[in-house]
């Protein structure tokens, strides 16, 4: 039962001293407070995907000691989490080293014994982890398969009796009566032992694994000796792809996707081929162009949309939850390129961050700097702008400047680029720079400072306080006690960080005969924004032509819950922040809309929003130069190994898709498949639906595969955003995400595209 690549990652590595060290397995001291260390024993399983740990736990279940190695989004050596920084100064860095999960489950903090021992565990589990993610999608299911497999094996005799298939099928999620099941031990028993072992269980894995819609495609494009010749595969690019360039693109996918040589050496490709092809990134639904930086990044930075964090230091609520510099960490490796910091007077003169009139809890500024200058640029090149919310002291004010310039350094922008005092810099002339939002002194409202007048040591500005706006009682009450002033005085040195940002209160849109500096932006509720795009919404535009405006969530939303972007994208507004740490439909659709151009968290707006001229409003469309309309023809076809989401062992998934069009308003729709039965490996729903879009451009597809009850709410088992203009025509995989945001291995959805003009 373990032929045929079932320890991949094991046999590719087996000689590898840094995995025989984790398949030996170690004590580790894990660390979880200043008074809690114990010692526990950590080992690798044989399956070479999950890990083992020791628990002195009662009652706990064998399922909760074990956590995969697909769940780890990265192994840190030394102090770099909040929990080392505090619980583990006393011991040399060499020793440390942190697991970070990729859901909300928290970071595990290690010491080992010795230096050897931490570079074994951080080096193996990197290798086994670079080489997860380099398996291709047949390699991946197939290593799935196996590990379901062997947990059916409950003898561990490497055969598998009739029960044990029974066992399996409900293990990767399909319902199947005795009679079928039978039917298929029967076939598969050539040697009558009444026990699969073998060829039987290869032939098994044959049948399970069998993708009749696939070929039926590729029978219609092949010979009568199962090869697709280059000149066939070429005409199924052209005709059904809609590939442009298929004569150049054939011959380079054989030789990229081709396992059988013969075929290669053809020019040909055979069936598996092809399937390999399909699950791959050229058989993806989202444009694979669309992964890198492809639109003009030379534009003033007020003609793109950014991808923006509310309250960034939060990990869960807004009133009692965990503030975290590792949520500063998770938000920019999402693409993230503006974070909140909202800033307090802390003890010993040292400025703290949390929700202000609270009890979240809280963390140093000069940590939160130190985690920004970190990770700024790990994901993206492109600038990121630091969004100050600032109620400290003036003392302490300088305490905030003089962090952020001695730990951001050259990365800190403090003076206009190119002396370019008329417009915007770009994000590309930004590239590598930090930006400082906030307050700035009214005598130094030219960015380039020379209107400033220098011993002014400060002053006081209107002050903005968002978290005064929270709806709840507790709040309100501690904002009375405090009696908070409406005016703040502001320390000159962190007025010089601020150059292209100044946080100016909105007094309607501005008369053309008194424009407002470009630099002035001002933030808005999740309401205000909402009316004034009701309201005005091409004055809006026109404002978001030459200025930024940042849009933040309302102060009923206690429990960090998230608003719809789209409508405020759709009038130009840039800074749209969005709770980064709750899943749900809307930061769905928020990471959907920034993985376009690269994941870069900029993205340019459409020609409409950007142009001075424009008469567009998303509220009432008329005739003008938005783009074709469009006519999108979805057929969903099939469903691959969607995960089971209850996990009690009897429980099988009943899906469905759902097919939603986030857009103007006369876009938004949504379309919903039947509901299958008993079957999350291979459901089949072969259901077509058309959409009318009017606005291509503004517009994005959601894909919503839910386990159907009838008595309770559907559970979420997947979904996939894309803009429509990243979307691939043609037969397609769309390769399902967590609610997290975070990839399925092997889940997919199989679909059918085609884009037509309306006349």
């Amino acid at each position: 039962m373990e032929s045929n690549g079932t320890f991949l990652a094991c046999n590719s590595l087996k000689d590898d001293k840094d995995l025989k060290f984790l398949l030996k397995g170690s004590q580790l001291l894990k660390v979880k407070s200043g008074s809690w260390r114990k010692e526990r024993f950590y080992k690798l399983q044989e399956d070479c995907k999950t890990i083992w740990q020791e628990s002195k736990k009662m009652l706990r279940s064998p399922e909760s000691q074990i956590f995969s190695i697909e769940d780890i989004r990265d192994v840190r050596s030394g102090h770099k989490t909040e929990g080392m920084e505090k619980y583990a100064k006393d011991v040399p860095e060499y020793r440390c080293f942190s697991i970070i999960f990729k859901d909300q489950r928290k970071n595990l903090d290690l010491i080992a014994s010795s230096e050897d021992d931490a570079n074994h565990w951080i080096s193996g589990l990197g290798k086994i982890i670079a080489h997860s993610n380099s398996m291709n999608q047949k390699q991946k299911l197939q290593h799935w398969i196996h590990t379901c497999l062997r947990k059916a094996d409950k003898n561990k005799d490497n055969k598998m009796s009739l029960k044990e298939l029974k066992n399996f099928l409900k293990e990767v999620n399909i319902e199947v009566d005795d009679y079928h099941a039978k039917k298929i031990f029967q076939h598969c028993d050539k040697s009558k032992t009444e026990a699969l072992e073998d060829d039987e269980i290869e032939e098994f894995y044959k049948i399970l694994t069998e993708r009749k819609e696939i070929d039926k495609i590729f029978q219609k494009y092949s010979d009568a000796e199962g090869f697709m010749s280059c000149q066939n595969l070429v005409r199924f690019l052209y005709e059904m792809q809609q590939e442009e360039d298929a004569v150049v693109a054939a011959p380079a996918l054989i030789q990229r996707y081709e396992p059988n040589e013969r075929a290669k050496r053809g020019n040909a490709m055979t069936k598996d081929g092809f399937l390999m092809y399909l699950l791959s990134d050229d058989g993806n639904i989202f444009n694979s162009s669309h992964r890198k930086v492809y639109q003009d990044m030379t534009q003033p930075l007020s003609h793109y949309l950014v991808s923006s964090s509310h309250n960034t230091y939060l990990m869960e609520d807004q009133l009692t939850g965990p503030s975290s510099t590792e949520a500063y960490i998770r938000a920019l490796t999402k693409g993230c390129r503006c974070v909140e910091l909202d800033c307090w007077d802390g003890p010993n003169s040292e400025p703290i961050i949390y929700h202000g009139y609270t009890l979240t809890s809280k963390i140093l500024f000069s940590d939160v700097i130190k985690a920004i200058k970190n990770y700024a640029f790990k994901t993206s090149p492109y600038p990121v702008i630091i969004s100050l919310e600032n109620h400290c002291s003036v003392d302490q004010q300088k305490v905030m400047a003089q962090h952020m310039t001695t730990i951001l350094q050259d990365m800190l922008l403090v003076a206009p680029v190119d002396g370019n005092k008329s417009q915007f810099p770009s994000p590309e002339q930004l590239k590598g720079k930090i930006l400082v939002k906030g307050k700035k002194l009214s005598r130094q409202e030219d960015p380039s400072g020379t209107n400033g007048n220098n011993n002014l040591e400060a002053e006081d500005v209107s002050d903005e306080d968002e978290a005064a706006e929270i709806e709840d009682e507790s709040v309100k009450t501690e904002i009375q006690q405090k009696g908070k002033s409406d005016t703040l005085k502001l320390a000159k040195e962190l007025s010089d960080t601020v150059v292209y940002c100044k946080s100016v209160h909105f007094n309607g849109f501005e008369d053309p005969s008194h424009p407002r500096a470009f630099y002035e932006m001002s933030s808005f509720t999740e309401s205000k924004a909402l009316k004034l795009a009701q309201e005005s919404g091409t004055s809006f535009i026109h404002h978001n032509i030459r200025h930024l405006s940042r849009i933040y969530p309302a102060g009923w939303r206690t429990d960090s819950s998230n608003y719809n972007p789209v409508d405020l994208w759709n009038v130009g507004c840039q800074i749209v922040a969005l709770n980064f740490q709750t899943a749900g439909t809307e930061m769905d659709v928020y990471q959907g809309r920034f993985q376009d151009n690269g994941f870069s968290g900029y993205v340019l707006k459409p020609e409409f929003l950007r142009d001075e001229q424009t008469k567009f409003n998303p509220k009432s469309i008329t005739e003008g130069t938005w783009g074709t309309k469009k006519k999108l023809l979805l057929k969903i076809i099939s469903g691959q190994q969607l995960p089971k989401v209850n996990k009690s062992k009897n429980s099988i998934v009943d899906p469905k898709v759902t097919v939603e069009i986030h857009g103007v308003q006369q876009d938004n729709n949504k379309k919903q498949t039947k509901v299958i039965e008993n079957n999350g490996f291979n459901p089949k729903w072969d259901e077509e639906f058309t959409f009318d879009i009017e606005i291509p451009a503004l517009a994005l597809v959601r894909f919503v595969v839910e386990d159907f009850d009838m008595s309770t709410k559907n559970d979420f088992i997947g979904q996939y955003t894309l803009p429509f203009t990243s979307l691939k025509q043609g037969y397609r995989h769309i390769h399902l995400l967590t609610k997290n945001g975070d990839p399925y291995s092997s889940s997919t959805l199989f679909v059918y595209i085609n884009i037509q003009d309306c006349d």
